[in-house]
């Protein structure tokens, strides 16, 4: 037994949607702005989906499938990492007040806290 044409419609649909949503187009190509600066941008990315298809009664059915589909995609730019001198830096588009996006902000200074007293102790425990 043949596939549904239906079946076609949604691969098709859905592959085209693996195309758009790529880890690329989330954290984005680094930017070399400076000897010691580059900037990774950060967007969301929402998807929606959608397939439909109906049969008619016929001798031969795939002579009366009726059937659509189609994908919205929107990219949101959100962030920047910005990465210089080693140092990394989240500065954001828009501030939003949700703790989980303040928890986020906080990460990368707490990385550059936490690497600075890594580096003072082993120069301590040397000298």
């Amino acid at each position: 037994m043949s596939e549904h044409p239906i079946t076609e419609l949604m691969s098709s649909t859905i592959e085209k949607l693996r195309e758009l949503a790529n880890s690329e187009t989330v954290v984005g190509n680094p930017i070399q702005v400076a000897e010691n600066t580059v900037i990774i941008p950060v967007s969301k990315l929402s998807l929606g989906f959608a397939s439909g298809g109906s049969d008619f009664p016929s001798k031969n059915p795939k002579d009366l499938f009726g059937g659509g589909g189609g994908a919205g995609v929107t990219v949101t730019p959100k962030a920047f990492l910005v990465v210089e001198n080693g140092n990394v830096r989240l500065l954001q588009l828009a501030k939003d007040g949700e703790s989980i996006d303040r928890l986020c902000n906080m990460i990368p200074d707490a990385i550059n806290q936490i690497s600075s007293f890594i580096k003072k102790d082993k120069e301590d425990a040397e000298q």
